[in-house]
């Protein structure tokens, strides 16, 4: 039986572990955390994404956390509405997208995979192209192993040497809240410099981020990000005002520069130690499970590893040029550039949306 070592216990780990499995690989999974905990925010799983489920034969499961008939769009900090999403439409061309919390998501993900297959608390300090792990437990060897380590891989190094993430200029904070009276109107709005987004989860709690221009590494907690989203329109300051200080998520946004390649001997990248990008087409996770499921299809072939790359790379690359493009058009803070993106956005139609999204969503196994 061949076997496989996964570094990294998130979605894209957990993926392509499931993956692997279902064809017949032996598999372990090395989380360096020392127990997968609840903490984390909500993502965005748009048709791509859940085709990608359905071949892991968990894709029901994820549907089952869908919520029907939300409303979406882009707004000013006034409230008022720059552009619609027509739900129909959207739901008719491409399914509808699924929101939920990241740690339902790594759940089902978990469940799905015998036990015994996920080992907590093992850090791995190096991958070799030969199939050698190093960690924190020993050393281990196997036919694969795959690089879901996050940014900052210690596996791509065996790949591709030290690769520097680049910095977006702006941050972001994350949070699931609950509110007394929720809002029925959800999607983004959009400032100068700054955006702030709501989605509904279908617990009835609700994920919101609020993305600014910022330098690298600067302070901030949850004062900072009411002072800066605290008069925009409502609900906006009521989700700040719900919001628990300790569990506000904040990072810095980055990606990652086109890497040569995301294979070496028996090595193989996904996901963010891949391909890291900005999260503004909400395709990180997505472009993952599209990884996994590609990864195992290939993986026992003789040059599967070299397919995998050829067939990853170009599209990957093109989602996360876009997805930095759609970044800097939505921090733009000179006055007369945000009034004319704003304009710009009530002028598009939708079905010209539609279009833009379909070499993205339109992906299949």
């Amino acid at each position: 039986m061949a076997t496989a070592i996964v570094v990294g216990g998130g979605i894209g780990g957990m993926a392509a572990a499931l993956a692997l499995h279902g064809r017949g690989w032996s598999v372990e999974v090395l989380e360096q955390a020392p127990e997968i905990t609840a903490v984390g925010a909500g993502i965005s799983l748009w048709s791509n994404a859940l085709r990608a489920l359905d071949a892991l034969g968990v894709g029901a499961a994820v549907r089952g956390q869908s919520i029907d008939g939300t409303s979406a769009g882009i707004r000013d900090t006034r409230g008022r509405w720059l552009s619609r999403t027509d739900i129909a439409a959207l739901r008719e061309r491409f399914g509808t997208p699924v929101i939920l919390h990241r740690a339902v998501l790594l759940d089902i993900l978990r469940s799905a995979l015998p036990a015994g297959v996920l080992r907590t608390g093992v850090s791995v300090r190096e991958a070799r192209t030969d199939g050698t792990v190093v960690h924190s437990a020993g050393t281990s060897t196997a036919d694969l192993v795959v690089g879901a380590d996050g940014l900052r891989s210690v596996v791509r190094r065996a790949v591709c040497g030290d690769v520097e993430p680049r910095y977006a200029g702006y941050t972001a904070w994350r949070a699931v809240v609950e509110l007394a009276d929720p809002p029925t109107d959800f999607g983004e709005t959009w400032g100068r410099g700054a955006r702030f987004g709501i989605a509904p989860l279908k617990d009835g709690r609700l994920y919101w981020f609020a993305v600014d221009n910022a330098a690298e590494h600067a302070p901030g907690g949850l004062d900072a990000v009411r002072a800066r989203f605290g008069d925009w329109h409502d609900p906006i300051p009521a989700l700040l005002a719900a919001a628990d200080p300790d569990m506000v998520l904040h990072n810095d946004i980055y990606d990652l520069p086109a890497l040569p390649t995301f294979t070496a001997g028996r090595v193989a990248l996904l996901g963010d130690a891949a391909h890291a990008m900005t999260p503004n087409l909400g395709q990180g996770g997505c472009q993952a499970l599209e990884d996994a499921v590609v990864l195992a299809r290939h993986a026992a072939d003789p040059d599967g590893l070299t397919r995998y790359d050829h067939e990853r790379r170009p599209r990957t690359r093109m989602i996360t040029r876009r997805s930095a493009q759609l970044g800097t058009l939505g921090q733009l803070s000179a006055a007369p550039l945000v009034a004319l993106r704003d304009t710009a956005l009530r002028l598009t139609p939708f079905s010209a949306q539609l279009r833009s999204m379909a070499p993205i969503l339109d992906w299949t196994c």
